[in-house]
C-alpha cells in the first residue's frame, strides 16, 4: 500500500495525444480527472497533436511527434511502425526507468493505431504494474472489431486459426487483412503483450462476455464504464417532438444502410448527423434522409436533445457506445441493436427499444412504434430518470480508475 506521502503515478499510454475518437478521449479525460485529484499523470502517445487542455492543466505529456499509420504518406514506414515502433519502445523504456515501482502504474488504452506491440518490451522490463483498458479487440482479433467486413456480419471463427487467416474480413483488402494477422502474431506471441497485464478493464459487461475467453490466465477483471461529458438538463418539456437522429460514423459496420432501408418500410426520414465513406451512397440511394454532416459535439447534443429518439442499429459488436449514455442522459430514447454493447444500457420497453440486430423488417417495426407519442413521452422520462439516478460523469469513472489502481498497488505490497 501506498506511503501516506507517496503520489500515485499513471503512465497513460495512448496512440494520439488529442480527441480522434472514443478511446483517446476517455485516456485523455481521465489524464485530467487524475490530475484534479492530485494525482501524477504522465500522458505517453506517439501521434500529434497535443491536446491543448493536457498542457493547460499542467499534465506531463511524452509526444513521439508521429503520424498515426492512416495519416502516414508513407505506406512502408507505416506498416514497419504499426508492426514495431521502434522509437515508441526507445521513449518508453526511458520515460519507466525514472519512475518508483510502488507508487507507479503503467495503463495502456490503444497501441493499434501508432503505437505498436513493441511498448510490451519496456513495460515488462521495467517491473511495474500495469493494466489495459480494453476499448476494442484488436489485442484478440486482427481487424479488431470480431466482424467480417466483407459480409457486414460478426464473425464466428477463432481469430488466427487457419479459417480465420484464409478469410478476407478486412475493411480494405485481403493484403491488409494479412498484415494485420502478422501484428497481432508479433504481439500475442513475440512481445507477450497480453501477458503484460495483471489486470483489465472492461467498459460493459457484455464485452466482458466476448472477451472472457481470449484473456489471460488468472488477470483481474473490472468493469469501469466509459465518462461522457454531458449536462443535465431535465427532463424534456415536448418529448415526441423532432425527428428520428442518428449520430456516428457513416460506416456500414455502424448498420446505417439498415437503418435506411427499415426508414423507408417504416415512413420515417430520419436526419443523419455524421460523416464516413458511405455518405455519398447514402445520400444518393436514400433521398427521404436528411444529411447534417459532421457536427461539432455541442451542436450533435442539441440535436440529439430535440430529437424523438435516437437510433443506434450498429452491426458490430462494439465496446461501451458513448452515444447511447449521450442520449439517455439527454432524455432522448434510443432503437439500439441487441448484438452490440449498446442494449446494456437500454431496457427494452422501458428506456428505449431494442430490435434484432441486422434485421430490417424488425428495426422497421421498431420505428413505427417510435411514431407513438404516448410511448416517446414515457421512454423518454424514463430514460433521463435511469441515466441520472447513477450518471457517468467523469469524476465517477476517475473515482472507480483510483480503486482499482489501488487494489493492483496493495496486491503488489502483499506479495
Amino acid at each position: 500500500m501506498q506511503s501516506p506521502s507517496a503520489q500515485l503515478t499513471v503512465v497513460i499510454c495512448v496512440d494520439h495525444a488529442s480527441v480522434t475518437g472514443g478511446q483517446a478521449k476517455v485516456a485523455i479525460d481521465s489524464a485530467l480527472g487524475l490530475k484534479a485529484r492530485g494525482a501524477r499523470p504522465i500522458v505517453f502517445a506517439a501521434a500529434e497533436p497535443v491536446d491543448q487542455r493536457l498542457i493547460d492543466a499542467g499534465v506531463e505529456i511524452v509526444c513521439l511527434g508521429q503520424h498515426d499509420l492512416l495519416g502516414n504518406p508513407w505506406r512502408a514506414a507505416a506498416a514497419f511502425q504499426g508492426t514495431w515502433n521502434l522509437a515508441a519502445e526507445w521513449r518508453l523504456a526511458k520515460l519507466l526507468k525514472t519512475l518508483p515501482k510502488g507508487e507507479t502504474i503503467v495503463h495502456v488504452h490503444g497501441w493499434a493505431k501508432a503505437l505498436s506491440p513493441s511498448i510490451a518490451r519496456p513495460i515488462a522490463a521495467s517491473g511495474l504494474l500495469a493494466v489495459y483498458t480494453i476499448h476494442e479487440y484488436f489485442l484478440f482479433c486482427p481487424n479488431g472489431g470480431f466482424y467480417n467486413y466483407q459480409t457486414n456480419e460478426v464473425c464466428p471463427l477463432t481469430p488466427l486459426s487457419s479459417e480465420c487467416l484464409k478469410t478476407n474480413c478486412d475493411s480494405r483488402n485481403y493484403a491488409r487483412k494479412l498484415w494485420r494477422s502478422a501484428r497481432l502474431i508479433v504481439a500475442q506471441q513475440y512481445a507477450r503483450l497480453p501477458e503484460i497485464f495483471s489486470d483489465y478493464i472492461c467498459i460493459s459487461n457484455f464485452q466482458q462476455q466476448i472477451v472472457a475467453p481470449y484473456l489471460p490466465k488468472g488477470v483481474r477483471v473490472h468493469l469501469v464504464s466509459n465518462p461522457i461529458d454531458c449536462e443535465d438538463l431535465g427532463p424534456k418539456e415536448n418529448p415526441a417532438s423532432g425527428d428520428l437522429i442518428f449520430v456516428g460514423r457513416l460506416s456500414p459496420e455502424k448498420g446505417v444502410l439498415l437503418l435506411a432501408q427499415a426508414s423507408q418500410l417504416a415512413g420515417v426520414s430520419p436526419v443523419i448527423v455524421g460523416d464516413g465513406p458511405i455518405m455519398g451512397e447514402l445520400k444518393q440511394r436514400f433521398p427521404h434522409m436528411r444529411f447534417l454532416g459532421w457536427q461539432a459535439p455541442e451542436r450533435a447534443r442539441e440535436l440529439m436533445r430535440s430529437a424523438r429518439a435516437l437510433a443506434f442499429p450498429s452491426l458490430w459488436y462494439e465496446g461501451q457506445p458513448l452515444t447511447v449514455l449521450e442520449s439517455k442522459a439527454l432524455g432522448t430514447p434510443v432503437i439500439v441493436s441487441d448484438v452490440c454493447a449498446g442494449r446494456e444500457e437500454i431496457e427494452d420497453g422501458t428506456t428505449g427499444l431494442w430490435f434484432k440486430g441486422g434485421d430490417v423488417t424488425s428495426l422497421a417495426n421498431a420505428l413505427q412504434r417510435i411514431k407513438n407519442d404516448f410511448l416517446v413521452a414515457q421512454l423518454s422520462m424514463a430514460a433521463y430518470e435511469s441515466f441520472w439516478r447513477d450518471p457517468f460523469t467523469l469524476d465517477r469513472h476517475v473515482g472507480r480508475l483510483m480503486l482499482v489502481y489501488e487494489s493492483m498497488l496493495e496486491r503488489r505490497a502483499a506479495a
